[in-house]
């Protein structure tokens, strides 16, 4: 997907009413230096964008055996690349990564998996959103979300 000069969500998660997700590990990667300054940044938020629903079968359980997940499909829950941000109210930052140029650079990659103890969770009908701002709409970027659902 590509990035976009204002703030773009990139990947949005939507928590169902009965149950909330902990982060075990998120990332991303660019194919080209964004050319200037940005931000990509994990974000716990109220209120969703508006996106490309994910498909169910896009929602993987890492354990073979386990349920479905629960997630909210459709176009304002779970789904990527945004066409609108919609009016925040209440955000919680859960990490967050400066973009700079550097000369000669072919591309960009950055995971962090939380530590037991740093794990965020977000809570019931909340929204975690992957956002990124990029001084051009040419960096292609995707990205991911490693999670427990719990609760």
């Amino acid at each position: 997907m590509t990035t976009g000069t204002a703030i773009k969500t990139m990947l949005q998660l939507a928590t169902p009413s009965t149950r909330q997700i902990q982060i075990l590990e998120w990332g991303f990667s660019l194919d080209d230096p964004p050319g200037a300054d940005g931000v990509v940044e994990l974000i716990d938020t109220n209120v969703a964008a508006t996106v490309t629903a994910h498909a169910a079968s896009g929602v993987i359980n890492l354990d073979p055996n386990g349920a479905a997940s629960l997630l909210t499909l459709g176009t304002s829950a779970t789904g990527y690349t945004a066409s609108a941000e919609g009016t925040i109210t209440a955000t919680r930052a859960l990490d967050v990564v400066s973009l700079s140029s550097v000369s000669g650079e072919s591309g960009l990659s950055y995971v962090r998996t939380f530590m037991p103890d740093d794990r965020p969770i977000v809570a019931v009908s909340r929204f975690l959103r992957v956002r990124a701002t990029t001084p051009t709409t040419a960096a292609d970027m995707r990205c991911f979300v490693t999670f427990q659902e719990v609760g």
